[in-house]
């Protein structure tokens, strides 16, 4: 399993970004899948997950601001992110697990600032 993300960027506070994570192989048997996140000198932390049978948790943070998706057509995990706060500059990690595997992408940098 190989996961490539994208979508990262620069926005002003107050935009909005749309992470994607293609997910070589199909998705459907992956289990959970998640958006994690790590900013510079802070640990990596989730911020929304997603199970196989599409139950959804955030983080308090991102709470009614972000929204995660799968789409198993496209073997696509989507992170709908609206609100932006500076506070989000991270970079972005998607993960899915399969089995007692864990797999992560690449990470995509979102840079939220004026």
């Amino acid at each position: 399993v190989q996961l490539q993300a994208s979508g990262g960027g620069l926005v002003q506070p107050g935009g909005s970004l749309r992470l994607s994570c293609i997910v070589s192989g199909s998705i459907f048997s992956i289990n959970d899948m998640g958006w994690y996140r790590q900013a510079p000198g802070k640990q990596r932390e989730l911020v929304a997950g997603i199970t196989s049978g599409g139950s959804t948790n955030y983080a308090d943070a991102v709470k009614g601001r972000f929204t995660i998706a799968r789409d198993n057509a496209k073997s696509t995990l989507y992170l709908q992110m609206n609100s932006l706060k500076p506070e989000d500059t991270a970079v972005y990690y998607c993960n899915a697990i399969l089995g007692a595997s864990s797999y992560w992408g690449q990470g995509t940098l979102v840079t939220v600032s004026s």
